[in-house]
């Protein structure tokens, strides 16, 4: 965890050591992870067994009166200390000449054996020194650490301050921590990443992060958690209301409470700079919609002006045209804000689904955000302006024949040339011409509809058309009579047969 440049040093064995005041010597070999790891507290006992008194990371201090009768005694030594370990620990400190005569030869084995540090305080320096010492240091540090953390949170509101306020506050804090940090939106897509000086995260590690960000945010409820993915310490923190939001990353460093507070405060302001973006997410969400109603009546030049001075661009002509299912997943606007940074896309709510536009070179988009949103997309083309209303009425038919996930272009589309004519206004046409077939039916509990539409595909025939619904030919031909009267055809000829049958065919 990076210290301010002149930050005392850490309270550890080695650091006790080197103090020249308390003339310690190390009577043991040990390991650079053995003297340099933190010490808690010193204490000391002649307990045979002190460890229920003790916490773990503490170094001990001792005289050896709990040794009775033989202190040379292996076995006795070497329980003593796996005790000691086994409690965590650090080492322990032999004082000489109060009891004893040097270190038992015993002990000093026991702990090699154990991989324990062992070092003796000589006759002239009281335990209370080295515990002063310990304590000093540890006062030392915990003040160094919490005035590093004042530092690092008014470094991190300089940063918020910023015009790039947000992506530098992140950046900033990846610097504080001298860790790498990530940003995961809602949809669980990584946005924002920086790294401090020597902190990276190799491909291993991504795919773990992005796999735990991910399952965070589909539990929900403001969780958090901490732990090792790939070897490395990762932090997770979900942010905005009921952590749905988002999720902020620190991976490559151990955070002791200090970070964690500054974290914590760097997760309060970006979660509140996220729940300020969705409150206003909904006046943008109806300006789209007003912009697709202004398309939809030819008026895409007014669009494309509103839309560049709302968000800085448009794409330009010719267009792939989509419409998606009506259905929106959480994180679906973050994926589609993604995109359309730049004016790359535009989108907006439809009647029945959501409009997307892109230039003809972007279509890749369109198959990320049907893949990551399990959206049905119907494409078509649309060469001018002029051919944006059309393209977005066939677009909707090659939709509702595709499948979740993919992109379904409407040449592509399984169909016939009628389920391209089945546009909104000839939808309205067809249910308009049938009205009065269907109101009668409803008034009178007829099946005029029904039988119309068997004896259009029986080509006319009455006798097929009563064995097909079960009647007698006598009811088809008195049904048929009625419904030409409703109707106001003669369905005698092929032109009137062709138009009643396309209307029942396209009105819903």
């Amino acid at each position: 965890m990076p210290m301010p440049a002149a930050a005392p040093p850490s309270p550890t064995i080695r650091a006790l050591l080197t103090r020249r005041e308390l003339d310690l010597r190390l009577a043991t070999p040990a390991d650079d992870a053995n003297l340099d790891a933190p010490v808690r507290w010193v204490h000391s006992s002649d307990l045979a067994d002190p460890t229920p008194f003790l916490s773990e990371d503490v170094v001990l201090l001792t005289t050896g009166t709990q040794f009775a009768g033989d202190a040379d005694a292996d076995a006795e030594a070497e329980a003593y200390v796996g005790r000691l370990r086994a409690r965590g620990v650090r080492g322990l400190g032999f004082g000489t000449e109060v009891v004893r005569d040097g270190i038992p030869d015993s002990l000093r084995l026991a702990c090699t054996t154990a991989g324990m540090p062992l070092f003796e305080v000589p006759y002239r320096t009281p335990f209370i020194a080295v515990a002063r010492a310990a304590a000093e240091a540890i006062a030392a540090q915990a003040y160094a650490r919490r005035s590093w953390a004042l530092d690092a949170q008014r470094a991190l509101a300089i940063a918020a301050l910023r015009p790039d306020g947000f992506d530098a506050t992140l950046a900033e804090l990846a610097r504080q921590l001298g860790a790498w940090v990530g940003l995961y939106d809602a949809s669980g897509a990584l946005t924002h990443e920086h790294s401090a000086a020597g902190s990276s995260v190799d491909d291993e590690l991504r795919r773990a992060v992005d796999a735990e960000a991910v399952a965070l945010l589909r539990r929900g409820g403001g969780t958090g958690a901490a732990m090792r993915l790939a070897g490395h310490p990762v932090t997770l923190q979900t942010l905005g209301s009921a952590g749905q939001r988002g999720v902020l990353v620190t991976a490559g460093v151990e955070l002791d409470q200090d970070a964690r507070a500054v974290v914590t405060a760097v997760v309060a302001t970006t979660g509140l700079a996220l729940e300020q973006r969705r409150m206003t997410a909904g006046a943008w969400s109806g300006l789209r919609a007003a912009l697709v109603d202004l398309l939809a009546d030819g008026h895409l030049a007014l669009a494309r002006k509103v839309a560049t001075d709302a968000w800085g661009g448009f794409p330009g002509a010719p267009y792939v045209v989509a419409v998606a299912d009506a259905h929106a997943p959480t994180g679906a606007r973050e994926v589609l804000d993604n995109h359309a940074a730049g004016g790359r896309l535009f989108y907006g709510r439809d009647e029945d689904g959501v409009l997307l536009i892109v230039g003809t070179g972007e279509r890749h988009v369109l198959e990320d955000i049907a893949e990551r949103l399990s959206w049905r997309l119907g494409t078509a083309a649309a060469a001018t302006d002029d051919d944006v209303t059309a393209a977005r009425d066939r677009a909707r038919l090659a939709r509702d024949r595709g499948r979740p996930g993919t992109v379904t272009d409407v040449v592509d589309a399984p169909g016939d040339l009628l389920d391209d004519l089945a546009t909104a206004p000839s939808r309205a046409r067809a249910g308009a011409e049938l009205a009065p077939l269907r109101t009668h039916d409803a008034r009178h509990g007829t099946a005029l509809e029904a039988t119309l539409l068997a004896w259009l595909d029986n080509d006319g025939a009455h006798e097929a058309t009563a064995r097909a619904l079960g009647v007698h030919r006598h009811t088809v031909r008195t049904r048929i009579a009625l419904a030409q009267r409703l109707l106001g055809r003669d369905l005698s000829t092929f032109a009137n047969r062709a138009a009643v049958w396309t209307a029942l065919r396209l009105s819903p």
